[in-house]
C-alpha cells in the first residue's frame, strides 16, 4: 500500500493513491473483455474470473481500510483541535487548523461513499460477465 495512504496528511496525494488503487475497477469492462473474449472461447474463463474476483476483493478491502484509517486519524485530530480550542478560543491558527481538518474529514467521508459506488459498479459488471463461470 502506498505510503501516502498510510499518512493521510495530504488529501490530494491520498486521492491520487486511491485513483491508482482503483485501476482494476476503472478498467473492469476492458479487463473482462480481454480475459473472457467471447462465449465460444472458454479456455480458462473460470480460473480467470476467480483470479479477477480475488483482485477486486483485495483492492476493495485495501482501499476501504485505507479510507477508514484516514477517517479515524482525521476525526482524532478534529477532536484534539476542539479540545485545544476550548482552552484557547482566541487562537486564530488553531481555528484555521480545525476548519481545515473538518473539511478534510468530510472529504474522506465522501471518498467512502464514492468507494461504495465504485464497488457496486464493479460488482454489477463482474457478475454480468462471470456469473456463468463461477457457478460451475
Amino acid at each position: 500500500m502506498p505510503s501516502a495512504i498510510m499518512e493521510c496528511s495530504d488529501f490530494s496525494e491520498f486521492q491520487d493513491a486511491l485513483k491508482n488503487m482503483r485501476r482494476v475497477d476503472d478498467l473492469i469492462v476492458n479487463t473482462l473483455n480481454t480475459t473472457i473474449p467471447t462465449d465460444s472461447f472458454h479456455a480458462d474463463s473460470t480460473k480467470a474470473c476467480k483470479e479477477l474476483q480475488n483482485q477486486i476483493q483485495e483492492g476493495n478491502a485495501s482501499r476501504e481500510k485505507a479510507i477508514k484509517n484516514c477517517i479515524t486519524l482525521s476525526a482524532e485530530r478534529v477532536k484534539k483541535y476542539r479540545e485545544q480550542k476550548e482552552t484557547d478560543s482566541n487562537d486564530i491558527q488553531l481555528s484555521k487548523n480545525l476548519r481545515a481538518e473538518q473539511t478534510k474529514l468530510r472529504m474522506l467521508q465522501v471518498e467512502l461513499s464514492v468507494e461504495e459506488l465504485v464497488r457496486q459498479r464493479t460488482a454489477k459488471v463482474f457478475t454480468e460477465r462471470c456469473r456463468k463461470f463461477l457457478r460451475e
